[in-house]
């Protein structure tokens, strides 16, 4: 099967969600800061209040804008990648060809599978990408989901898990 995308911040960021549990709690924080910081304005107490606006504000940024650098930061991020899939590897590289990376399936620490696409993990952070929009049709979709889960098991579980 071959696909072809061009990535987007916001394919690193359906991966760091994922695969950083802590990341998914950050926005859950903010609101909460900045809920009783709106109370603390309400009571009167304006300097606090908005300190903790600010600091609400602040965290719910900060994940956003790491991504956002990191994939400014990355001298491949934004360039179109093709990949060749098989049952054994899958083999990507930017169509100018900048970067090429060979997963071996089997050396893959597992797979998750977001709304918007498949997160091959390299290990406890490491991950590659696969979005959705890279699919020619709904049925390679199905075909790559049912390779990784005959090669590595179900969504999210690790290959050594019994």
């Amino acid at each position: 099967m071959r696909l072809r995308w061009t990535p987007v911040p916001a394919d690193w960021a359906d991966g760091v969600r994922a695969v950083v549990p802590f990341t998914r709690w950050v926005p859950w924080f903010a609101l909460a800061l900045g809920a009783f910081s709106v109370v603390l304005l309400v009571l009167g107490q304006a300097l606090p209040g908005v300190f903790g606006l600010v600091c609400a504000v602040v965290i719910a940024a900060i994940p956003f804008a790491a991504i956002r650098h990191a994939f400014r930061g990355n001298p491949v991020a934004g360039r179109t990648v093709t990949a060749d899939v098989d049952d054994y590897s899958v083999r990507m590289m930017t169509a100018d060809g900048s970067a090429y990376s060979d997963l071996v399936l089997t050396d893959l620490t597992g797979w998750v599978e977001t709304d918007r696409s498949f997160l091959l993990r390299t290990g406890p952070s490491g991950f590659h990408p696969v979005p959705g929009r890279a699919f020619d049709t709904t049925e390679d979709i199905d075909r790559f989901r049912d390779l990784l889960t005959r090669v590595l098991g179900p969504a999210g579980v690790p290959p050594s898990a019994p």
